[in-house]
C-alpha cells in the first residue's frame, strides 16, 4: 500500500499533539509527551501511569526493528501505543544483521521481483528521508580473478548488477547517492580492498548498496522517535496471557504485574512469535558473521564480495564496520529447536566463511585472525519444504484464533512497510481511529528535518572534544543531528584505548537511549561487546558511568 500524504511537521505540532477523534484512549499526554528521551525515570513513570489507566489503542510486543517500527507508525497516527520488550531494545535478530540496507539484488536473481522491488523502495526511503544520518553508500566489489568465477559468471553478475541499478532508478533513488555499476581496473581494486589477491587480477565489478553504521542504532532511533510521538517504550517488561485485546504485563525488575486492555495487540517478537501466538509456525534460519581486525585486509573501503561456489545468487561479504572491524558473512542454515537468547555460530559455518573469503585474499585468514563472531536467526515462515535459502523473505501479517495480530518474516530493510501493514491490519480489523500512515516521510531522531536535530558537520570549529576543538566524525556517524545532545552529556574522551566510543556516548545511552545497565550499553547502544577483549577493557569505565548517569 502506498503511504498517503502526511504532515511534515514535528511531534510538537498541533497536527500530532491532540487526540484522534473517537480514539479509545488518545495519545500519551504525560510529563514526557513530545520528548524522545528514554531512561529509567521515564520507564518507571509510564509504568505507574499505565497501572492507573491501562486502556490503550495498541499494544506492541517486541522491541526489535519491526516492533519499534510498528510503535512509531501507530503513535504517529495518533493512537495511544505501548511497546513492551522482555529484555532490551534490539535484543534479538535486529542487532545480528550484516548492517546492510540493500536493494534486494539476491532476490531479483532468484526471481522474487516483489521482494526485490520492496527492498529497493524502502532502501530509498531510509537513505533519503528517514535515516540518512545512519547510512552510507558502500561499494560492493567483485574481483575478476580467473579461478574465482566460473565461465560466464562475471557476465551474469554484471547483468544482475545492472538489473539492481534499474531497480534503484525505478525506486527513485538518485545516482548521486548510490552510484551506477561500473568496472574498475586492478590498481583501483587494490586501493579499495588492499587485501585482495593480485595474481591474475583483471580489475573488479563494483555496485553500491546502503550500509548502516549499526543496526541496533536504527532500532534505538525508531524507539526514541516513537516515544516522541507519544508511545510508551517499556523494556524489561514481559507480556503473558496475551489475547487479541489484553495482556498481563510483568515488570521483570520489580516483579510488579498489571493487566492492560487494548483495542488491538500486535505480536512483533520475530523468532519468538510462536511463543506469543501458538498458531504461528516458523522455520528459523541462522546467519553467521565473523569479525576480524580491518588491518588484516588492509583497512578496506569497499565490501569484498565473493561468490559462493555452486550458487548463482549467494555471496560471502567482507564488510568494513565501525570500530576498525570487518564482518565476514553470512550463512543461511536451518536452526531447528528451542530459540536461544544469543545464537552461536557453528564450527562448520566458521570454516565455510573463512574458506570462501580466502579464495579472494592475498593472505589467507586463519582462526587466529577471528576476534569475534555472532549469529542471528531469521524468522522465516515455515513453508514445509526446501532449504531455508529458498524460503521467501516476504513478510506476512496474520490474525490468530485468539485475535492477536502477528507480523513475521521480512527483513531489516523493509521494517517500515511491515510496520505499516501491521497497523493497517489492526485499524481495519479493530476499527481503530488512526490517521493515514506517513512514516515514509518521517525523519527519525538525528536525521535532517527532525525537530531536535542540528547540523554539526565533522570538524566544525568551536565544539570541544578536549583536543582539537572539533566534533569526532565517528560520533556524527552514530548520532547525526543529535550529536549536540551527546556533546552535553559528558567528556569526548575514548572509553578505552583503541576504541572511538566516547565517555559522553555512554552517559547519553543511559540518559537518552533507554540503557538500564552496562550490558545494554556494551552490547546494543554501542557494539563494543561484539569483541570480548574490547568489552573487558571498557567494562569498568562503562559500569562507573552507568552508575553515575542513573
Amino acid at each position: 500500500m502506498t503511504p498517503t500524504a502526511g504532515p511534515h511537521t514535528g511531534p510538537h505540532s498541533s497536527a500530532h499533539a491532540g487526540p484522534s477523534s473517537g480514539s479509545h484512549a488518545g495519545p500519551y499526554t504525560g510529563p514526557y509527551a513530545g520528548t524522545s528521551r528514554l531512561n529509567a525515570v521515564r520507564r518507571a513513570a509510564e509504568l505507574e501511569a499505565l497501572g492507573d489507566d491501562a486502556r490503550i489503542d495498541l499494544l506492541v510486543i517486541g522491541g526489535g526493528v519491526t516492533g519499534a517500527g510498528v510503535a512509531l507508525d501507530a503513535a504517529s497516527r495518533g493512537l495511544r501505543t505501548v511497546l513492551v520488550e522482555a529484555r532490551d531494545i534490539a535484543f534479538g535478530t535486529s542487532r545480528w544483521s550484516s548492517k546492510l540496507v540493500h536493494g534486494g539484488l539476491r532476490y531479483l536473481a532468484s526471481g522474487r521481483i516483489k521482494v526485490a522491488w520492496e527492498s529497493a523502495v524502502e532502501r530509498g526511503v531510509l537513505m533519503t528521508r528517514t535515516a540518512p544520518h545512519l547510512i552510507r553508500a558502500l561499494p560492493q566489489l567483485v574481483p575478476l580473478l580467473p579461478d574465482l568465477l566460473r565461465p560466464g559468471q562475471a557476465a551474469l553478475i554484471r547483468t544482475g548488477f545492472h538489473a539492481g541499478d534499474a531497480l534503484r532508478l525505478t525506486a527513485g533513488t538518485p545516482g548521486a547517492l548510490l552510484p551506477r555499476v561500473r568496472r574498475i581496473d586492478a590498481d583501483r581494486t587494490r586501493r579499495l580492498v588492499p587485501g585482495v589477491r593480485t595474481d591474475g587480477l583483471r580489475g573488479a565489478l563494483v555496485a553500491h548498496d546502503g550500509q548502516l553504521v549499526d543496526d541496533a542504532r536504527l532500532v534505538v532511533a525508531l524507539a526514541r522517535t516513537a516515544a516522541q510521538y507519544g508511545a510508551s517504550v517499556l523494556t524489561r517488561v514481559r507480556a503473558e496471557q496475551v489475547t487479541g485485546t489484553s495482556a498481563r504485563l510483568v515488570d521483570t525488575l520489580t516483579g510488579r504485574e498489571l493487566t492492560v486492555r487494548a483495542g488491538a495487540v500486535v505480536n512483533a517478537t520475530g523468532v519468538w512469535a510462536g511463543e506469543v501466538d501458538t498458531s504461528i509456525r516458523l522455520r528459523p534460519s541462522r546467519g553467521t558473521h565473523l569479525l576480524v581486525d580491518a588491518k588484516a585486509l588492509g583497512n578496506p573501503a569497499a565490501a569484498l564480495t565473493v561468490p559462493v561456489p555452486g550458487s548463482t545468487s549467494r555471496f560471502v561479504f567482507a564488510l568494513p564496520q565501525q570500530l576498525g572491524r570487518v564482518a565476514i558473512g553470512l550463512t543461511d542454515e536451518d536452526a531447528p529447536g528451542p530459540i536461544p537468547d544469543e545464537p552461536q555460530p557453528t564450527e562448520a559455518e566458521r570454516s565455510f566463511l573463512l574458506d570462501t573469503v580466502n579464495a579472494a585474499l592475498a593472505t589467507a585468514l586463519t582462526r587466529a585472525d577471528v576476534i569475534g563472531a555472532y549469529a542471528g536467526l531469521r524468522p522465516l515462515i515455515d513453508t514445509g519444504d526446501g532449504s531455508t535459502a529458498d524460503i521467501s523473505r516476504e513478510h506476512a501479517v496474520l490474525e490468530s484464533p485468539s485475535g492477536v495480530i502477528t507480523v513475521v518474516g521480512g527483513k531489516l530493510t523493509t521494517y517500515r512497510r511491515m510496520a505499516e501493514d501491521a497497523v493497517e491490519t489492526a485499524v481495519r480489523l479493530r476499527g481503530l481511529p488512526a490517521r493515514a500512515c506517513w512514516t515514509a516521510r518521517l525523519p527519525l531522531v538525528g536525521a535532517p528535518g527532525h525537530g531536535d536535530s542540528r547540523p554539526l558537520p565533522a570538524g566544525e570549529a568551536g565544539v570541544g572534544d578536549g583536543t582539537a576543538g572539533r566534533v569526532p566524525a565517528s560520533l556524527l556517524a552514530r548520532h547525526g543531528g543529535a550529536a549536540h545532545e551527546v556533546l552535553a552529556a559528558g567528556e569526548l574522551t575514548p572509553i578505552a584505548e583503541g576504541l572511538d566510543v566516547t565517555r559522553a556516548e555512554i552517559a547519553y545511552a543511559v540518559s537518552h537511549e533507554g540503557a538500564l545497565d552496562a550490558a545494554d550499553v556494551l552490547d546494543r547502544r554501542t557494539r563494543i561487546g561484539l569483541v570480548a577483549e574490547d568489552a573487558e577493557r571498557a567494562r569498568k569505565a562503562v559500569e562507573e558511568i552507568v552508575a553515575e548517569a542513573r
